[in-house]
């Protein structure tokens, strides 16, 4: 399986808020995806280095993607915290 580059991740989360924002995903619905977001980041790996990484989760965090307390979630998760 090819690892999974960074402006993937990023449009995965963009997904993910449209639909909460769309009111199709309630709060337990966000976090089931999210979680599978980040499993398949797990056995897929990510295409790109830690500063990249965290720059595009900042930038997202930035413009009201994922909320701070996310981010800090993901990079826990990833390893990069």
């Amino acid at each position: 399986m090819a690892a999974i580059s960074v402006e993937r991740l990023v449009q995965e989360l963009e997904k993910l808020k449209q639909q909460v924002d769309a009111g199709a995903l309630k709060a337990g619905d966000y976090d089931q995806r999210l979680a599978r977001v980040l499993q398949e980041l797990r056995e897929r790996k990510l295409d790109a280095d830690r500063p990249t990484i965290t720059a595009a989760l900042a930038d997202a965090a930035k413009r009201g993607i994922i909320t701070p307390a996310v981010q800090a979630h993901i990079e826990r998760r990833l390893g990069l915290s």
